[in-house]
């Protein structure tokens, strides 16, 4: 544990960071900046980036007065916080009038003691699927040359290598290439939702642009089948998902993933078939039960529907469709997680935590994955009209509780195998 909070950091607006002895680190939720506890900082996991925030001022601590005041020296800095790891405070800052919207990452808080970067945050997850050493760059080229010789004219195939894997060096598209883990199935082009943070699709009159391009075309039972068996037959701790970020909503093409269950299980028994999915379509989550579907992840950035709608716009379904989704894949002894976004200040209000409570009690949730909720925090609040949070725990506090009166819920980040679904799940992973 740290003896001191770490002091402040800022940006000159030319890629040059340091910090500021004068003042400590303050930590954001909801609207406000807070002082962050000792218990809740570690070191900056490897992986992890650093941002500077333009037109931002970061709040910061003086260390001689201990009256909150801004860093007029450069621009505000945060840290992008890796995989497998969730942040308890955002970072801290006065936005000024003609600061630009920030692209849709996470701005996690970030300080500086004795030669280190700090962070307060946690690691959730033990499995290290996606961590930066892990992945080997040669490999992963090696990979996509064989397997696009492999299958020259599978479409999905030359996606996951020329757009996936080499062009974002997205983990999953890059991890499927070295043969191991977590396979994608991006299945859908079109999607059900308009969510405000979309990583795939935003309007031409939005200030931020999506970070990738989305799927262009809808694959065949065909394609899928084709290199998702190999997979399964040969990868450890293979998995296999529909629903991925470069796409828009799978369970628009069920039917075709329902074939595809079918022809996967005709050829292997082995591994877990996964959905990634908003949970709009109760009727053909049932009918993917019935073909063979393992588990199922749904999204949500709040358990409660006031804040779900505004941020989903969803076409012709409802919250109600989410929640019956779970049920339904409980009902046929399938994993249940949601994809939890954090956002300190909302996840961790009262209400949100009631909410949560609520809902685990409901569907029998199996999983919560903190993830971290990437998207500028003023646009996101002003988005959904929040112009205050109410009273909140705190988001370390928040997941002792939940795992306090739900001992069986597990945490994590990813989407577990069927070794850790079925066996041990504290050492059945990636490691």
């Amino acid at each position: 544990m740290l003896k001191q909070t770490p002091y402040i950091l800022y940006s000159d607006g030319k890629g040059n960071i340091f910090e500021d002895t004068s003042m400590y680190v303050t930590g954001r939720s909801g609207w406000d900046a807070w002082p962050v506890e000792a218990d809740e900082w570690i070191e900056l996991p490897e992986g992890g980036n650093l941002y500077e925030l333009p037109g931002r001022r970061g709040i910061g601590i003086n260390a001689e007065t201990g009256d909150m005041q801004l860093c007029e020296k450069g621009w505000a800095v945060a840290a992008f916080i890796p995989p497998a790891h969730t942040g308890f405070y955002l970072a801290a800052y006065e936005t000024m009038p003609d600061a630009p919207t920030l692209p849709l990452f996470c701005y996690t808080a970030v300080g500086w003691l004795d030669g280190k970067f700090y962070v307060p945050a946690t690691r959730i997850e033990a499995d290290i699927r996606q961590e930066c050493a892990g992945f080997d760059a040669k490999k992963v080229k090696q990979g996509v040359k064989t397997l696009q010789e492999a299958y020259p004219h599978n479409r999905l195939v030359q996606h996951l290598a020329e757009n996936c894997a080499l062009t974002y060096e997205c983990p999953a598209a890059r991890n499927y290439f070295m043969g191991r883990w977590e396979c994608p199935i991006p299945s859908s082009p079109a999607c059900n939702a308009n969510c405000v943070g979309c990583i795939s699709f935003q309007p031409e009159e939005e200030s931020i642009v999506s970070t990738q391009d989305r799927l262009r075309f809808k694959p065949t039972a065909e394609e899928i089948v084709e290199y998702t068996v190999p997979h399964l037959e040969t990868a450890p701790y293979p998995i296999v998902s529909f629903g991925q970020g470069c796409e828009g909503e799978p369970l628009l093409m069920w039917e075709t993933i329902r074939e595809s269950i079918i022809e996967i299980r005709k050829h292997t028994p082995k591994g877990s078939i996964n959905i990634n999915t908003n949970g709009s379509k109760p009727d053909a989550v049932r009918a993917l039960c019935e073909a063979g579907l393992n588990s199922i992840r749904v999204s949500l950035n709040s358990a409660q529907e006031k804040y779900y709608t505004p941020y989903y716009r969803p076409n012709n379904y409802t919250f109600d469709d989410i929640v019956e989704s779970l049920k339904v894949v409980r009902e046929f002894g399938g994993w249940t997680s949601i994809n939890y976004f954090v956002f300190p200040g909302m996840t961790d209000s009262a209400d949100e935590y009631e909410a949560l409570r609520k809902l685990i009690k409901e569907t029998g949730l199996n999983m919560i994955q903190w993830r971290n909720f990437n998207i500028d925090p003023d646009w996101y609040l002003g988005k959904l009209g929040v112009t205050e949070t109410g009273e909140c725990l705190g988001v370390k506090q928040l997941q002792e509780l939940i795992h306090e009166e739900f001992p069986d819920v597990k945490f994590g980040y990813f989407n577990p195998p069927m070794e850790r679904i079925t066996g041990d799940y504290m050492s059945d992973f990636a490691h």
